[in-house]
């Protein structure tokens, strides 16, 4: 049986090689990151830039907050059936400090996370059908 073709959940929101990495924006005016990159115009309040450059968010940071689902979230989210519970992390960019929420890796058990850890980007797969594997990024401990 041929592999299946691995894409992205969301296109355009990450890169998968040669590193993973998100993809944000900068504001030309303010130097503000932002991510996911939807921005018509920046929201520092003391700038009110439109120019934006595309870039590739830090790849590390520090774990802020994070939680254990134990439910299964509403479509249009997909979630494996029957529902595993997966944990939730939101990270604190290295370079940017700026805050992005990502599931943790699944063979990362909640219980070996604290405030402060330091977590890595990595890609994992969320979900598979008949065509495609799916992939989502995740945060993983450094030293994991």
């Amino acid at each position: 049986m041929a592999e299946k073709p691995k894409v992205p959940v969301i296109e355009g929101w990450f890169t998968l090689e040669p590193q993973p990495s998100l993809i944000g924006l900068r504001c030309g005016g303010c130097g503000s990151y932002f991510f996911p990159k939807t921005q018509a115009s920046c929201i520092n309040p003391t700038c009110g830039g439109g120019e934006f450059e595309e870039v590739e968010l830090s790849r590390t940071g520090r774990i802020w907050s994070y939680t254990q689902n134990c439910y299964s979230p509403p479509a249009p989210y997909v979630s494996p059936d029957p529902f595993v519970p997966y944990t939730v992390a939101a990270v604190e960019l290295e370079r940017e400090k700026m805050v992005v929420l990502g599931q943790v890796s699944p063979d990362v058990d909640v219980e070996a996370l604290e405030v402060g850890t330091e977590v890595e980007l990595t890609i994992g797969t969320l979900y598979e059908d008949e065509q495609s594997e799916y992939l989502m990024w995740n945060w993983r401990p450094v030293a994991a």
